[in-house]
């Protein structure tokens, strides 16, 4: 059993260790991208091990002692573009149903006392529209800078709570 699951794990770009033994890694699709610009020698490896929708889980109920999410966050870029082939794209009408639904799977396979690692990057929707769906208040989080493009990354932490009676 591996105690770390990524439900979208794309092609790893915040891992230091893309290969790490004690991570599921979990993703809608497998595929090996190279940029299509014909001066680019760039190429995207999304290899995960279980090919899964975030919004379905194949796991069982409280399995994972962490769960790393980090959903497309994109819903306005063209269908071949570049950042779609790399980061995904929610749908512009069902975005948040689907997050909600990505949140309540994730919450799911989550052990009591386990940590949900959530990221957003704000291109398209700010952080403060997602608040309503969260599973529960986060525990801790950080808000990057702007990056060169007036964009915010945002990292937060929620714990599954055991009630203890």
């Amino acid at each position: 059993m591996k105690p770390i699951l990524d439900v979208c794990c794309g092609s790893r770009m915040f891992y230091f260790d893309k290969e790490n033994p004690n991570v599921e890694y979990c993703d809608i699709r497998s595929e090996t991208l190279k940029r299509p610009d014909k001066n680019s020698d760039r190429i995207i490896k999304v290899l995960p091990d279980t090919i899964a929708d975030f919004r379905a889980l194949p796991f069982e109920d409280n399995y994972f002692y962490q769960v790393i999410f980090d959903p497309p966050h994109l819903i306005n870029v063209g269908d071949s573009s570049w950042l779609k082939a790399k980061y995904g794209q929610l749908n512009k009408e069902t975005w948040q149903d689907d997050i909600k639904k990505g949140f309540k799977e994730c919450w799911r396979v989550l052990k009591p006392n386990g940590t949900l690692i959530f990221k957003w990057n704000d291109t398209d929707i700010d952080l403060a529209k997602l608040k309503k769906l969260f599973p529960s208040e986060p525990i801790i989080g950080q808000k990057r800078p702007k990056n060169k493009d007036g964009v915010y990354s945002h990292w937060l932490v929620f714990m599954k709570i055991e009630v203890i009676e």
